[in-house]
């Protein structure tokens, strides 16, 4: 039986009390956010504020000194960025993240990963952005590493974009193996492939093509002897009870009906959530009744 699952995306960082106030307005989200029984907590890996939530100017917060900080504001939720852009930190040092913010949070660590996209803020801040194919060589790159990192194996790792010495990793992940894999993207050929070849999660959008991509990442399964019932899938999509629970019917049906496709997880940003009305109807009203389905 499939049970679903919420998750709280924090997107944008642009509070009303501004800057200064912004790690306690951060504190009291994710406070409330694992006191509410969601089930991850996310932010994204920008360097500048993206177009569908603002302006490049808008404040942003770098994704793995803010997932620390929410590992010591709370104590049940998952965290993770959604997701890590793969050329944005070296394969080694991404490992070493993930591994320190599944140590410091007590194995609460995902590892959200992707190809990446936003050119604009790369060539901004001078981080690496390869052509489209190449991007997709280094994420299954990093991949193979982050596994490798996380084994008992110290041997070197020689690809075609990354060369280690000696992948050396201590201390180990308190999750074991290793922290789930989350893959981000709907591309047929490559993204669900990886997912059903790597990942323990993929993340898709609840599109008119859901069901499709769905029918997909269960082909690449079979053709690689994945039990296709052993990925998370999740959805990154409004989540919005209103300001009132006005509407909570309508998310109710808009869950049910991705619950009916086996969708495990509904994740997404809230309007104003740093007022914390919206988290608290989420817990009390649409949490426990999910939970039930």
């Amino acid at each position: 039986m499939v049970i679903m699952q919420l998750g709280v995306h924090v997107a944008d960082f642009t509070f009303p009390s501004g800057a200064a106030t912004l790690a306690e307005d951060l504190r009291k989200i994710a406070k409330a956010t694992d006191d509410a029984g969601f089930a991850s907590l996310s932010v994204m890996d920008h360097v500048w504020q993206i177009g569908v939530v603002g302006a490049p100017e808008q404040e942003m917060l770098e994704a793995y000194t803010a997932l620390g900080y929410l590992a010591a504001c709370t104590s049940k939720v998952k965290l993770l960025a959604w997701v890590t852009a793969v050329v944005y930190r070296e394969p080694g040092l991404l490992a070493k993240a993930v591994t320190t913010l599944d140590v410091l949070s007590g194995g609460r660590a995902i590892l959200g990963i992707g190809a990446a996209w936003n050119e604009e803020e790369s060539r901004g801040l001078g981080l690496p952005f390869p052509p489209t194919a190449e991007r997709f060589e280094r994420l299954e790159e990093a991949l193979q590493i982050y596994l490798q990192m996380c084994s008992d194996s110290e041997e070197p790792y020689n690809g075609k974009h990354y060369q280690l010495s000696r992948t050396l990793n201590s201390p180990q992940t308190i999750q074991r193996p290793h922290p789930p894999i989350l893959i981000g993207g709907g591309g047929e050929k490559k993204t669900l492939r990886m997912v059903a070849q790597y990942a323990q999660a993929c993340n898709l959008f609840p599109s008119p093509e859901l069901e499709h991509k769905l029918d997909v990442l269960r082909g690449h399964c079979d053709a690689l002897g994945r039990d296709y019932d052993d990925i998370e899938k999740t959805v990154m999509g409004p989540i919005d009870p209103g300001a009132n629970g006005e509407k909570v019917d309508a998310l109710l049906a808009d869950l049910e009906r991705l619950h009916k496709l086996g969708i495990h997880h509904a994740h997404g940003r809230l309007p104003d959530v740093q007022d914390l009305r919206r988290i608290e109807i989420l817990g009390e009203k649409v949490i426990p009744t999910i939970a039930q389905w």
